[in-house]
C-alpha cells in the first residue's frame, strides 16, 4: 500500500515556526481565544505524540489539557514529537482500518486528515500571532480542508461557527473559514465578537 501523503512538509513548517517564537511572545494571543502562544506550542507538543500514537495503534486516553507551562527544551521536544509523527505515518499499516485518538476512534484516513488539519490551521494561528510569514504545503491543506469542510458548523463538532468566505476563496482561506478563523485576524484586530475557533484535538475530538 502507497501512503496517501507525507505529513514531513506540516511537519517542517511547525518546526520553523517554533525556531522564530520567542519567551517574549508566549502570552501574546493567537487566532485561538484564550490561547496565547505558548499554550498552542504545548497543544503541538501534546497532540503531535497522541496522533504518532493512533498510527501506531497504540492509543492513549490521558492526553492532559494543554497549558500555558511550556518544559524545558520545547524546541528540541516538539521536533522530535513531529519526526516521531512523521515517521509513523509513513508506514502503511499506521493508514489501514481505524486509529484512535484521545478515546475518539476513526478511519485511520480521517484521522490523518485530522492530524494535517492541526498541523495546517495550527501553524497559520502561530504565524499571525508572532508575526512570521506562512507556506503551508497545498497538499496538507487539500488533505485539511477535505475534513475541515466536512465537519463544520456541526453542531457538538470540533470547530466554531465558520467563517464566510468568498466563492473564489484559495483551499487554505477555505480551510480557515471552515475551521472558525478569519484571516484578516491579527493581534491588534480581532473579530468583535470572538468566536470560539478551534481544531479538532485529541481533548475535543
Amino acid at each position: 500500500m502507497t501512503v496517501p501523503y507525507d505529513l514531513a512538509p506540516a511537519a517542517v513548517e511547525i518546526e520553523r515556526l517554533a525556531a522564530g517564537v520567542t519567551e517574549r511572545q508566549f502570552g501574546d494571543p493567537t487566532p485561538c481565544p484564550g490561547w496565547p502562544v505558548a499554550v498552542v506550542l504545548d497543544h503541538l507538543i501534546g497532540l503531535t505524540d497522541a496522533f504518532t500514537d493512533g498510527a501506531r495503534k497504540t492509543p492513549r486516553h490521558d492526553t492532559p489539557e494543554p497549558t500555558a507551562d511550556l518544559p524545558a527544551g520545547w524546541r528540541d521536544l516538539l521536533r522530535t514529537r513531529l519526526e516521531g509523527l512523521v515517521e509513523a505515518w509513513r508506514e502503511p499499516a499506521a493508514w489501514a482500518g481505524e486509529a484512535t485518538v484521545g478515546g475518539v476512534t476513526l478511519p485511520a484516513e480521517l484521522t490523518a486528515a485530522v492530524a494535517a488539519d492541526e498541523l495546517v490551521v495550527h501553524g497559520w494561528d502561530l504565524a499571525r500571532a508572532t508575526g512570521q510569514p506562512y507556506r503551508p504545503d497545498p497538499v496538507m491543506v487539500r488533505a485539511a480542508l477535505g475534513f475541515a469542510e466536512r465537519f463544520a458548523d456541526l453542531d457538538g463538532g470540533p470547530f466554531g461557527p465558520s467563517v464566510p468566505v468568498p466563492a473564489d476563496a484559495t483551499p487554505l482561506h477555505r480551510l480557515l473559514g471552515a475551521a472558525g478563523r478569519d484571516q484578516d485576524w491579527t493581534p491588534t484586530a480581532r473579530l468583535e465578537n470572538p468566536r470560539a475557533p478551534r481544531t479538532a484535538s485529541p481533548n475535543s475530538t
